[in-house]
C-alpha cells in the first residue's frame, strides 16, 4: 500500500505541476472548451450567417447577398478565435504566459478582420462598376478600372494587416517604415525595375492607354489586351502566344490602339492600260466616286474623313488612278467584306468603261543590229 500512495503521490504532483506552472485540470478544460467551439463552429454560424441572409433578401440589391458570402470563412474562423479566448480564461496563468497568448488573440482578432476585408474586396467591385457606369465610361474601360481597384485595395489592405499583426507583437510599425527609409536608396536601386513597372501601370491606368479586349500593336507586339496588371499587361497575339510585358515597356513604346479607330481606309492606287482614253478615264473616275458616295457601307462625311478619287500619275506602266476612303465599320471582317465588294465593283466600273487593268511590262527598241541586218528566211533561191 505504501508503494502505491507513493505512486499516487507522485501523479498528485505531476497533475499540480502541470505545464508552465498551470495545472493539467485547468489545461484538459481548455481543450475541452476549444474542442466544443471546433465541433459547433459550423451550427453557430451556418446560424449567423442563415440569419444575416434572411435579412438580405428583403432587399433588393445583391451586394449585401457578396459580401455575406465573402464573410463566411472569416466569420467561422472568427468562431474559433472566440473559443481560444474562452478557454484562455478556464486557465490561470502566470503573467509572460498570459501577455503572450493575449498577444496571440489580439493577433488572431487583427488577422481575422483584415481577412474579412480583404474578401471583401472583390464585391466591393459591383460598387465600382455601378460607379463608374453612372459616369458613362465604356464597358472595357470599367473592367482595367475595376481590376486595378481591386488589385491596389487588396495590397494595402495586406499591408495594414501585417502592421496590426506585427504590432501587437511590439514591433513598433513607425520606427521599421523609417529604419527602412535609411536603406531607401539601395532598395530603390534594387527594385527600380518594379517600381518603373508600378508607375507605368498607373500611367497605363491614368491616361487610359488601352483597356481590356483592345487591340494594340507596338514596335515588339502586335495583339489583343487580356489583363493589365500591377507590373506587368499580358497580351494575346493573333498566333494564339501570350506576351507578358513590363508596364514600363509600354509607357515608353509607341502604342497603336486600333480598337479605337472611329473609321477603317482603304487606300489603292488602280493602274488602268495607257489606251485608257480621256472620257473613259473620267467615266472610271465618276462611277467609282458616285458608287462610294451613295453606298451606306462607306463614311463620306468631309467633317469626319477625306473622300478622294482622282487620277493620280502617269506610271510606268500604267495610269494611276489614287483611292482614297474609309468605311463606317471597324471590324476588321467586315471591313474585308466591304473592301472586296468594292473590289469587284471597281473591276466592273473599269471593264464596263472599255478599258483594262494594266501590269509590269518592258519595250525593248533596236535601232540597229551590232552584226549587220539579218538574212530573211528562208533564203531566197539563187539565179541560174
Amino acid at each position: 500500500m505504501s508503494i502505491l500512495e507513493s505512486f499516487w503521490g507522485q501523479v498528485v504532483a505531476v497533475w499540480n505541476a502541470g505545464i508552465l506552472g498551470v495545472e493539467l485540470g485547468p489545461i484538459l478544460a481548455a481543450i475541452l472548451v476549444m474542442f466544443l467551439f471546433i465541433v459547433t463552429r459550423g451550427f453557430f454560424t451556418r446560424i449567423i450567417l442563415k440569419f444575416a441572409r434572411r435579412l438580405a433578401a428583403r432587399t433588393k440589391t445583391e451586394i449585401d447577398d457578396m459580401f455575406i458570402d465573402a464573410l463566411d470563412r472569416p466569420v467561422q474562423f472568427a468562431f474559433l478565435v472566440l473559443g481560444l479566448f474562452v478557454a484562455a480564461r478556464v486557465v490561470s496563468m502566470s503573467v509572460a504566459t498570459g501577455d503572450w497568448v493575449d498577444a496571440l488573440i489580439r493577433s488572431l482578432i487583427a488577422l481575422t478582420i483584415f481577412w474579412a476585408l480583404f474578401r471583401m474586396v472583390e464585391p466591393f467591385s459591383y460598387l465600382i462598376d455601378r460607379l463608374l457606369g453612372r459616369l458613362g465610361t465604356p464597358v472595357a474601360a470599367q473592367d482595367t478600372l475595376r481590376g486595378f481597384a481591386i488589385k491596389l485595395l487588396k495590397v494595402l489592405i495586406f499591408a495594414l494587416g501585417l502592421a496590426a499583426v506585427l504590432q501587437e507583437w511590439g514591433f513598433n510599425v513607425a520606427a521599421v517604415l523609417g529604419g527602412l527609409g535609411l536603406i531607401g536608396m539601395a532598395v530603390a536601386l534594387g527594385a527600380k525595375d518594379m517600381i518603373a513597372n508600378i508607375f507605368g501601370g498607373g500611367m497605363i491606368f491614368l491616361n487610359r492607354l488601352f483597356d481590356r479586349g483592345n487591340w494594340i500593336r507596338t514596335p515588339d507586339l502586335e495583339g489583343v489586351v487580356e489583363e493589365i496588371g500591377l507590373i506587368a499587361t499580358r497580351v494575346r497575339r493573333f498566333d494564339k502566344a501570350l506576351v507578358t510585358i513590363p508596364n514600363s515597356q509600354l509607357t515608353t513604346a509607341p502604342i497603336i490602339n486600333f480598337s479605337r479607330m472611329t473609321n477603317r481606309r482603304i487606300f489603292w492606287k488602280i493602274g488602268v492600260e495607257y489606251r485608257t482614253t480621256q472620257d473613259q478615264l473620267r467615266a472610271i473616275v465618276s462611277q467609282i466616286r458616285e458608287h462610294i458616295h451613295t453606298n451606306d457601307a462607306f463614311e463620306t462625311d468631309p467633317e469626319r474623313v477625306s473622300t478622294l478619287v482622282f487620277v493620280d500619275e502617269f506610271g510606268a506602266s500604267s495610269i494611276d488612278i489614287m483611292l482614297y476612303c474609309f468605311t463606317k465599320t471597324t471590324n476588321w471582317e467586315t471591313w474585308l467584306d466591304v473592301k472586296q465588294d468594292l473590289a469587284f465593283k471597281v473591276k466592273e466600273i473599269v471593264e464596263g468603261n472599255g478599258s483594262g487593268f494594266a501590269f509590269p511590262s518592258q519595250s525593248v527598241y533596236v535601232e540597229s543590229w551590232p552584226m549587220g541586218q539579218p538574212e530573211p528566211f528562208p533564203l531566197a533561191p539563187s539565179a541560174g
